[in-house]
């Protein structure tokens, strides 16, 4: 069996594991997943998506279209199928990490870098509920390994890149340079015409399809643009450039994990210091961290909020660092003096990390706790919304929620029109059915949001209550009509 073989071996494995996971243990989409799989359903319908809802998220082109398909084929479980995609998708992932860094630097540090990658909480928890993030990182870490393993390739690369860019803009500065690096002369000659054209239409692909998706639905093609600004203005969310540098280093630290983090940076330190180039492509991880930090830059200054979202393609690229500083003392020559002073230093950062693990323990408890939580939760709401005495008082108004959070979610399960459900921090309805919950984690979770007033988490006048379903219960005002 060849090494590609036992390779695909090992990988359709992990993919079979992970499946058999998605199975036993149900999880639902987030928020703005919600919110794709319902305007997926509306262009199903013929209906105009409801991209200026109030509260609604970004729009994300590729996300969009794909919602649309698995409502097609799987309809009311479309929800539960997106999850597996994106399961399925940090498997991708962690292959493309494995094979960068075996292309770069060498079958250990893939190996390391791969497992660092797989054992992110944080990588974990934004599968199981199908955040954009994990197919946006697969595709643009795949399209570093083509160009890895055949630099300037071209096409191949922009292609997934573009399909990136359709899922998170963060590919567009991404797409750009490495279209100018493909086109840039080499020993004097330059590149085709043709080719020229082609990879630059590759380049442009994603953002213009992204603008006229825009306009064809609000009018607006810089739509994304100024809702994600508004929308922060309105939630409070943290902005401005000032909060770069800082936010740049946390973000980091918490989302690879301290360890992580400072075998990163050491590993950052060791390839520049000796530039060693295993495969002769060491600057493919280099790009992807000065391009995810240069958009992270982008996003303070363009007054867009500042999220630890936007730095998962700089986090996957020092990953691959940490995988270097972990692993790359094993291809020194046995009497290099280097080779025993990293060692050295690696026994020294594998203590310290295997008592941040013990220490950091109750995170996996936490982690199994916020997996049930998330499954209870979807079935207390499922639960009071197909309720028989909540369907027949939704004739008399909407479902209302105390705020935004489990709009698109009641939506989905519903299979219901914008106008059906909505939430009273928008507006006050005077008929209709009215979800409050019932527990304090429930109330905490979903009671509360930002730029919403808590004082709808009470029952207005003329409401009486006519279910409950362990943390939700369902109030209902319905005068004779």
């Amino acid at each position: 069996m060849s090494g590609r073989t036992r390779e695909a071996a090992c990988f359709g494995g992990l993919a079979v594991l992970a499946t058999v996971a998605w199975g036993l243990v149900p999880t639902y989409p987030n928020y703005d997943s919600y919110y794709s799989l319902d305007w997926g359903r509306e262009l199903l319908d013929g209906v105009t998506p409801t991209f200026q809802a109030y509260a609604a998220p970004t729009q994300h082109p590729a996300y969009l279209a794909l919602s649309a398909v698995l409502a097609a084929v799987f309809g009311q479980h479309a929800d539960r199928v997106l999850v597996l995609v994106c399961v399925l998708a940090l498997v991708a992932l962690i292959w493309a990490v494995y094979r960068l860094g075996l292309a770069v630097f060498g079958r250990a540090t893939g190996v390391v870098a791969a497992l660092l990658t797989a054992s992110s909480f944080t990588l974990l928890l934004y599968a199981v509920r199908a955040y954009v993030d994990v197919p946006f990182l697969a595709f643009v870490l795949w399209a570093a390994v083509l160009e890895a393993e055949r630099p300037r390739r071209g096409t191949a690369p922009l292609v997934l890149l573009l399909v990136a860019g359709l899922l998170r803009p963060e590919a567009w500065l991404l797409s750009g340079v490495y279209g100018l690096w493909c086109v840039a002369p080499r020993g004097g000659v330059r590149p085709q015409t043709r080719r020229a054209l082609v990879l630059l239409a590759l380049t442009v692909a994603a953002p213009l399809a992204w603008a006229l998706t825009d306009a064809a639905v609000t009018g607006d093609a810089l739509h994304s643009l100024h809702a994600t600004s508004t929308l922060a203005d309105a939630l409070g969310r943290v902005r401005g450039v000032g909060h770069v540098p800082g936010s740049l280093v946390s973000f980091l630290s918490d989302v690879l994990r301290l360890p992580v983090f400072l075998a990163a940076l050491a590993g950052l330190g060791l390839v520049a210091a000796r530039r060693r180039r295993a495969r002769g492509a060491a600057y493919v991880p280099w790009a992807l961290l000065g391009a995810g930090v240069l958009t992270f830059i982008a996003t303070g200054v363009a007054g867009l909020p500042i999220l630890p979202r936007y730095l998962t393609v700089p986090a996957i690229a020092l990953t691959l660092f940490a995988g270097e500083a972990l692993a790359g003392w094993a291809r020194l020559d046995a009497g290099d003096p280097l080779r025993r002073a990293w060692g050295g230093a690696v026994i020294v950062l594998a203590v310290l990390g295997a008592a941040f693990v013990v220490v950091r323990a109750p995170v996996v408890e936490r982690l199994v706790t916020e997996l049930r939580y998330i499954r209870s939760s979807h079935e207390d709401l499922v639960a009071t919304l197909h309720d028989p005495r909540v369907t027949a008082a939704r004739a008399c108004g909407p479902v209302t929620f105390p705020n935004y959070r489990l709009v698109p979610d009641a939506r989905w399960i519903l299979d219901a029109p914008a106008g059906a459900v909505g939430a009273r921090s928008a507006r006050r309805h005077d008929r209709g059915v009215a979800i409050f919950f019932t527990d304090r984690k429930t109330l905490r979770r979903f009671g509360f949001a930002d730029g919403a007033s808590p004082s709808t988490n009470a029952p207005d006048a003329g409401y009486v209550r006519v279910a409950r379903h362990r943390s939700m219960a369902a109030y209902v005002n319905c005068p004779a009509r």
